[in-house]
């Protein structure tokens, strides 16, 4: 059996000023056709398919048609829910979907047996999908009064692993009843403890869980893992993996290759292969005083007749009001486009320490809510505790505001994108 292995598309995703149609268009399409080279049996997609709970039309139409696309060469697909997904948003087609050999799996499930999926081939059962979306806590959990924090995370936690494992031993339990030996895989859309994340990766806060012991996951062949960008393997164990986001969702994502992986299982013995993607729109990310921007610009390898986007970070202890009209001139007659001008975070600090102007886009949410709580003091263990609290909401509050609506963005900026 053949897996293909995929997550953080992001569809109708906003980037600064800029649309990613067509970069989804172009990753679908070549997605699509390597399924076809590689005789991929099922594609699992592990959440965060769209960007916002509520995602333009054209997103829901790139959707559809992927899965319209996949269906005719014959490939299965199991799509999970992230924490950017509308639960109701997936499961509005779901019904649809399951006639185009299609599996939706929206939220967490109190009955174990219905997020198992079977992955067929001309109707034969050739592999298990412990299929785990992303985990909000009230699925798994109830509060109990008077724990403490760290009973709290500790408990939920452990409630997250018993979820994977009764899961895990449903479909242990299928694969006895088939007797024969196929792969199960599970998957998940958390952060797992020691992960590299980057900028485009919101802090994700299941109750007060900020991380995911790697220890809880059951035993499967394969763990198919979702929402951090940067592909990764986890806690030193090849077959359980992120493989990122296909397109870069922030500029820092340039630093390393995107892809998918391919699964390949002989029995329950998985053949591990990721495929680079490739990138479908030139970016660039510069950093430097403005004679270095200068200079970095005439030595760039593209085309001025190219559409690049731009990330353009000065640093200058100076404030210069003219900063977007002085590297505007520097990318005359060319196609190239500023689309993220800001100074430097330490220069931004250090201007905000000398109470000197400073353009409030140029801060993200968190940046001004840490100086707010510079200003109090948290000198107790159990004053501590309470700042942990309100930080843990905050980045609750956050998310919540930018799943409602897609971020609105100015052109001088230092807000990340979600």
């Amino acid at each position: 059996m053949r897996l293909l292995h995929t997550s953080d598309w992001h569809l109708g995703q906003n980037f600064f000023t800029q649309n990613r149609k067509s970069e989804h268009q172009a990753f679908t399409q070549w997605l699509i056709q390597q399924v076809e080279e590689r005789n991929i049996d099922a594609v699992v997609i592990a959440g965060d398919v769209f960007d916002t709970g509520t995602p333009p039309s054209y997103a829901r139409e790139l959707y559809n048609q992927f899965i319209v696309n996949l269906n005719k060469v014959g490939c299965q697909l199991v799509v999970l829910g992230g924490n950017h997904d509308s639960v109701s948003t997936l499961n509005e087609s779901k019904q649809l979907l399951a006639q185009l050999n299609t599996q939706v799996i929206a939220s967490t499930s109190s009955e174990p047996s219905e997020q198992v999926v079977e992955l067929k081939r001309n109707d034969e059962v050739i592999g298990l999908v412990c299929a785990i979306p992303f985990v909000r806590a009230r699925d798994v959990m109830s509060s109990q009064a008077g724990e403490s924090g760290v009973e709290k995370q500790q408990a939920l936690g452990k409630a997250i692993a018993e979820h994977y494992h009764l899961v895990y031993q449903e479909a242990f339990k299928r694969r006895e009843e088939l007797g024969k030996e196929i792969p199960i895989i599970a998957t998940g859309h958390l952060t797992a403890l020691g992960v590299k994340t980057s900028e485009s990766v919101r802090d994700i806060y299941i109750g007060t869980l900020d991380g995911f012991d790697a220890n809880g996951f059951p035993p499967a062949d394969y763990i198919a893992l979702g929402h951090i960008h940067r592909p990764q393997v986890v806690a030193k164990q090849e077959y359980i993996r992120y493989c990122g986001s296909p397109i870069p969702l922030s500029f820092d994502e340039l630093k390393w290759q995107k892809q998918v992986i391919v699964v390949e299982f002989d029995g329950t013995d998985p053949t591990i292969e990721p495929i680079e993607v490739p990138r479908f729109q030139a970016m660039q990310a510069i950093k430097g005083d403005l004679e270095s921007i200068e200079k970095q610009l005439s030595d760039l390898d593209f085309e001025h007749s190219e559409v690049l986007w731009l990330s353009i970070e000065v640093e200058t202890q100076d404030y210069l009001t003219d900063l977007q009209e002085r590297v505007q001139i520097l990318l005359e007659g060319t196609c190239w486009e500023v689309v993220q001008l800001r100074r430097a975070k330490g220069v931004r600090n250090h201007t905000m320490q000398a109470q000197e102007k400073i353009e409030l886009s140029e801060l993200t949410p968190f940046e001004v809510f840490e100086k707010r709580l510079d200003l109090e003091a948290f000198d107790s263990d159990e004053l501590k505790q309470r700042k942990q609290r309100i930080t843990t909401t905050f980045n609750q509050i956050v998310e919540g505001v930018e799943l409602e609506a897609a971020p609105q963005t100015p052109h001088i900026e230092g807000e990340k994108s979600s």
